[in-house]
């Protein structure tokens, strides 16, 4: 054996980086560091956003949506299914009580903490006869809406003329009115 020839420190092993190889080793551990940091805080940005991807190339909250799906969402976040299912069934009023009956009777209002539908009906004729439909139409409007939601019909009869006060008209009289409603 000469003692020349240098010995290895660590026999087995390579040698220890030294140099460019050791700033090569810092710089990726701090790309590393740097990638998990960046990873968390967008992570816990995501999180009170509401989650999701953030990027314009795909789906996510900032995107348009259907009319149709914005209503729905509102009316679910509101509550206010009844009232617009109510609302729906003033607009198809004429497939729900027929056409003939349509013509002659409008719904005017829904009370929704009575339950209460209230209905205008251009003569006293017509009138009767919807107070006569009344329970067959409420039984028909829960089948639709849901059971309990509307409880009772309230029928008017037509408006008369407005009542004028002047020199041709008898003290105390009701006048036109006692014929309608």
């Amino acid at each position: 054996m000469s003692t020349d020839e240098p010995t290895p420190k660590n026999p087995g092993k390579s040698p220890e980086p030294s140099g460019v190889d050791l700033a090569r080793v810092a710089l990726r551990a701090a790309k590393e560091q740097a990638r998990a940091r960046g990873d968390a805080a967008r992570q816990k940005k995501q999180a009170r956003r509401g989650g999701g991807l953030r990027s314009g190339a795909r789906a996510d909250g900032r995107d348009p949506m259907a009319l149709g799906a914005a209503i729905n969402r509102l009316i679910n976040e509101r509550g206010w299914e009844t009232p617009a299912a109510v609302g729906g069934v003033m607009g198809r009023w004429p497939e729900i009580v027929g056409e003939d009956l349509a013509k002659h009777c409008v719904p005017q209002r829904y009370d929704e903490d009575e339950r209460v539908l209230s209905v205008q009906c251009d003569s006293t004729a017509w009138a009767t006869q919807l107070r006569l439909l009344a329970p067959t139409l409420v039984a028909r409007l829960n089948e639709d809406l849901g059971h309990g939601t509307v409880r009772l019909i309230k029928v008017n009869g037509p408006g008369g003329p407005a009542r004028r006060y002047g020199p041709l008209r008898a003290p105390g009289s009701t006048g036109p009115g006692d014929t309608y409603g």
